[in-house]
Parts: structure tokens; sequence; C-alpha cells
């Protein structure tokens, strides 16, 4: 953590949601996670922050406000270890202590539906970065499969949890086969596509919605749905970012099309 972050590339007066803006677009910020408007300032301004791409400042802003907020902390270090830090050591570290801080805050608000999600995303990223066969080895599946499984059953609408499901029963049909999967990990072809529906009814806005179900698409049929997939990131790549999230999400889109 002592190392200075990278800059968030691409700031937008759009992405500051000051004062009330921020509570009038949460709706729309927070499609995705249904992470409910913060009861306090110290909260708010950690998604301030995240919104903005100023990541470092949401990680020690939710962090000192504790409580609900911990979630902007824990979502704020996975995007930018996921896109923005380039030392490979160094995300896994912090991947590895922002899954911490998640499990710490569902045992502490067991009913945080985000914080369940929060938790799976953190590992499962951890996870990629280890390698989904050693990931599976060390036990991660049952973990994510759970976590995920937890932030469905609190939130149905959890359109981000369900797009994390459809991808982790994805990537494990792909690194393991079909029948190992379903009889080992409980990850099956039919359930993940209806996974990736299910999210992109609940948030078709979302770039990160379509990226995903397009590496999904690949990863269980392979080349058959390629050009599904490359219509999937097109669209992505179109979309309109509200924050600096989704605006790192279709510059993602775009590379993938590359």
């Amino acid at each position: 953590m002592a190392k200075k972050w990278t800059r968030f590339p691409y700031p937008d007066p759009a992405y500051l949601y000051e004062g009330a803006a921020l509570k009038k677009a949460w709706p729309r910020l927070h499609q995705g996670d249904r992470e409910p408007y913060p009861k306090d300032a110290a909260a708010a301004d950690a998604w301030r922050h995240f919104h903005a791409g100023a990541f470092r400042d949401a990680v020690d802003a939710g962090r000192a406000a504790g409580g609900a907020a911990i979630n902007a902390a824990v979502k704020a270090q996975c995007i930018y270890a996921h896109y923005l830090e380039r030392d490979a050591k160094l995300r896994l570290a912090l991947f590895e202590d922002a899954a911490k801080w998640a499990d710490a805050r569902r045992r502490e608000a067991p009913k945080d539906a985000n914080a369940h999600y929060l938790h799976a995303q953190a590992l499962g990223r951890y996870g990629q970065g280890i390698s989904v066969a050693k990931a599976l080895a060390q036990g991660f599946g049952g973990k994510i499969r759970d976590a995920l499984t937890r932030a469905l059953e609190l939130e149905p609408r959890h359109a981000e949890a369900a797009l994390a499901y459809g991808a982790y029963q994805s990537e494990v049909i792909d690194k393991v086969g079909g029948i190992v999967a379903g009889l080992t990990y409980g990850a099956k072809r039919d359930d993940a596509l209806a996974c990736f529906e299910r999210a992109m009814k609940l948030f078709p806005e979302s770039p990160i919605v379509r990226v995903e179900y397009g590496n999904g698409l690949i990863r269980l049929f392979g080349k058959s749905r390629l050009a599904d997939a490359t219509r999937l990131y097109e669209a992505a790549a179109k979309a309109a970012p509200c924050d600096a999230m989704e605006r790192l999400d279709v510059e993602f889109a775009k590379t993938e099309l590359e």
C-alpha cells in the first residue's frame, strides 16, 4: 500500500457527483450492485472518490469510515488492481487485502448482499491472478460460489453478482470440463448462460456485462460463438459510461475488439 497508485487516466468532471448530485445519480450509478445510499457523509464521500476515479482516496475514506463504507473501499481496490496496477505481485496483494476486508464486513453484517458479492469478486480476481486451476485446488471455487449465491439470495436484482456467477461457472467449465465442473463445483453451461442473461436484463446499460458475457461465450463454446461475442464487445465499446469504473470497462471493451 506504500507505493504511489497510478492515476485514473480518463478524468472527467461528469464523474465528480458533488453535493446532491450523488444521491440524484445513485440509482444509475449503483444499478449493478444495488448498494443502498449511504447513511453518513463520510461513506458518501468514499463513493464520490470511487465514481470520480480517485481509487486510493476511496479506499482510505471507506476504511476510515468503516461499516457499510468498507464496500466502497473494497470495490475501489478491486477496480484499481484489475485495471491500473501493473505490478503482478502487488496486484495479488491488493486483491487479497480486499477479500479480507469484505469478509470481515459480511461477517459483521451478514445481510449486506454487496459485501458477499465483493468478497467473491476479490477472491475471483485473486484466483485469476494465480490461475484458475490453482485457485480451484486451494478451495476458492466453493467460497466464490457460496458468496455469490448468498448475495443473490439477499438481493435477486444484483446484476453484478449474477454476472460474476456466470463468469465463475464459465471459467470452471473452461478449465476442468463440463462433467467435472458440474459434479465437483456445481458449474453448468445452462446455468452460466442464464446468469449472463439475467445480468443483461437487470443492467442493460452496463458495458462490463456485455464484455463478460462475450468472454463467457468464448469460454463455453469457443470460436463458434466468436461473432456473438464480438457484437457484445462492440456494444460495450459504444456504451456511455456514467463513472470512472464504467469508463475503464468501455476502454477494456475496445481492447477486446483489438
